[in-house]
C-alpha cells in the first residue's frame, strides 16, 4: 500500500463523520440533496452523490431528518429537513468535536510538534 493510498484512507475515515454533522447543521433550513451537495463541496467537504444520497436515507430512517416531495416545480425534489433530534445530535456532536481537537492540541503543545 502506498503512502498515498494510505493517506487516502485514513482522510476519508476522518471525513466520514464530519459529513454527517455537516449535513445535519445545514439542513435545519430545509434543502434537497443537489443543493446540499453544493452547500457542502463550496464549505470544503468532498463528498459524492453516492455517498450523500444512502447516508441523508440513513438520517432520516434513524429519525434525525424528515423528508417531503416539492411537486410544486417541473421536477419533483424530495426536500429533507433536521428534526429537534438530529439538532440536538449535531450539537452533541460538534461539542465532541471540539473537545477532540482541544486534545489533539493538547497532544501536539506536550510532544513539542504543534502544527
Amino acid at each position: 500500500m502506498t503512502m498515498d493510498a494510505t493517506l487516502s484512507g485514513h482522510l476519508q475515515e476522518l471525513r466520514r463523520g464530519t459529513v454527517v454533522v455537516a449535513s445535519l447543521i445545514t439542513l435545519r433550513t430545509p434543502g434537497y440533496g443537489y443543493s446540499l451537495l453544493e452547500t457542502l463541496s463550496q464549505a470544503g467537504f468532498e463528498v459524492e452523490a453516492n455517498t450523500l444520497y444512502p447516508l441523508l436515507r440513513r438520517l432520516e430512517a434513524q429519525g434525525l431528518l424528515t423528508s417531503e416531495w416539492n411537486t410544486d416545480e417541473a421536477r419533483p425534489r424530495k426536500f429533507y429537513r433536521t428534526t429537534e433530534q438530529g439538532d440536538a445530535l449535531a450539537g452533541t456532536l460538534r461539542d465532541e468535536w471540539s473537545r477532540i481537537d482541544t486534545a489533539i492540541g493538547d497532544l501536539s503543545v506536550k510532544s513539542g510538534s504543534e502544527e
